[in-house]
């Protein structure tokens, strides 16, 4: 059973982490050429998006898959890590 001091440690952590990304995604807008970095992101091969006059749908599933590949590959290594 996993102790709540634990769990709420990990909460913390993830927290922090949530909130750094969020800085970084903020800075990128006003440091220039670092916002490029992002801009194939919602664009990808697979990514649908519809618009019309007055209406606009935006389905990333490319960008989705993309992202839950690379966070399972972080979250195995920092597991792998922690495991050591």
């Amino acid at each position: 059973m996993i102790e709540w001091g634990s769990l709420g440690k990990v909460f913390i952590g993830v927290g922090l982490c949530v909130v750094v990304v969020g800085l970084l995604l903020l800075a990128a807008d006003r440091v220039p050429g670092v916002a490029n970095l992002l801009g194939w992101f919602g664009r990808l091969p697979g990514d649908i998006s519809i618009r019309r006059d007055n209406f606009s749908v935006s389905f990333p599933l490319a960008t989705s898959l993309l992202i839950s590949v690379i966070l399972s590959l972080v979250f195995y290594l920092i597991t792998w890590i922690v495991r050591r």
